[in-house]
């Protein structure tokens, strides 16, 4: 029983150690400057120096013994992982990663012949067989292990601010978003009276507005910058969504303010992907442009119960005014505090 879960630890073991390194690979490519087909060099030496491991500790374990073969076969897979994390170049990155591949083929080899011997004849393919599922369980370790490095990156001392102000950023454009989309078409049956037809006419008007928002702020974002262009779609959909839901205008103008409302509700989203891009480095722009968008996702997910809540004791019109209002005045606020990144360029700390 011993030997089976040693054996299953030594499998999962070697599962951290593949799929840590499939985790590392964009750090690697950045801090080293090099190539996909370099990163993907590596691994393939790493195996096939394994199948030879494999091969060569098979002999030994005829010749010297299965437990003494596989002790050093753990011994040297140690060794050569520890220097991986002492390597200064790619060149060293790959020796030392080549050379722990002898000892990662060689454990498998020796451990199963001795799993494979020392089980009685009747438990023998369950037991041999079970300790691969060893192997799933580093997997499984390996990804809480990447996940958690790549959390404290983005909240470490360095990037708490960066992270705090790009997810606030992301909530005020999302939650202005939700609160406007989720609840106008009943904003437009129940306040303004229109039929369903109509309602679709004043729908058609905002998105049409939507679609040329999209494509004017992303040219924005590059001639007059982001932190601009945020605080103009952001002011412009403040003050167009308070004359919308909060005036006492006509039908006509509720159809014509159309245009303005989907043009900077939706096309403030347009610097969305490139603010975020630029704020965070290389080694954790995944982890951070994740978090930092879907936080904000979730946390706008919230508006449209807020604003159903409220319609209880506001009309619906006010209701959306005022989290859509609250929800871009905290959008301006970020992009105040952010750095401008307009012509960045990307860097492995930037």
């Amino acid at each position: 029983m011993r030997l089976a879960l040693a054996e299953a630890e030594a499998a999962a073991v070697d599962a951290m150690d593949v799929q840590i390194f499939s985790f590392a690979i964009p750090a690697i490519i950045a801090a080293f400057a090099i190539t996909n087909a370099d990163a993907g060099l590596i691994g393939t030496a790493t195996l096939l120096t394994s199948a030879f491991g494999g091969w060569f500790a098979g002999a030994l374990s005829d010749r010297f013994g299965r437990v003494r073969t596989l002790q050093l076969t753990i011994i040297w897979f140690a060794f050569f992982t520890f220097l991986c994390g002492f390597a200064q170049n790619y060149t060293q990155l790959f020796i030392f990663r080549a050379l722990m591949g002898l000892g990662f083929g060689g454990e498998w080899a020796a451990g199963a012949v001795l799993m494979g011997e020392v089980i009685r004849a009747q438990h023998r393919g369950k037991a041999v067989g079970s300790v691969q599922s060893g192997w799933a369980i580093g997997w499984g370790i390996a990804a809480i292990m990447a996940t958690w490095f790549f959390i404290m990156e983005i909240f470490s001392p360095m990037m708490l601010k960066t992270t705090i102000l790009t997810s606030v950023l992301a909530t005020g454009a999302q939650g202005g978003y939700y609160a406007i989309a989720t609840w106008l078409p009943t904003y437009l049956r129940t306040e303004r009276k229109l039929t369903v037809l109509g309602t679709g006419g004043y729908l058609a008007v905002i998105i049409v507005g939507s679609f040329i928002g999209y494509l004017v702020s992303a040219y924005l974002a590059d001639r007059i910058g982001r932190r601009a262009n945020f605080t103009l779609f952001a002011v412009c959909s403040v003050l167009t969504v308070f004359v919308y839901t909060q005036l006492p205008i006509n039908n006509m103008i509720i159809l014509i303010l159309g245009f303005p409302l989907g043009f900077f509700a939706s096309g403030i989203f347009s610097g969305m992907g490139a603010v975020l891009t630029e704020n965070f480095p290389t080694r954790v722009r995944g982890s951070g442009q994740g978090f930092a968008y879907n936080f904000g996702r979730g946390v706008a997910a919230l508006n449209p119960f807020f604003v159903g809540v409220l319609s209880a004791t506001l009309p619906l019109g006010q209701s959306i005014g005022v989290f859509a209002v609250i929800a871009y005045g905290i959008l301006i606020v970020a992009a105040l505090l952010l750095p401008e990144t307009k012509g960045r360029e990307l860097t492995a700390d930037a």
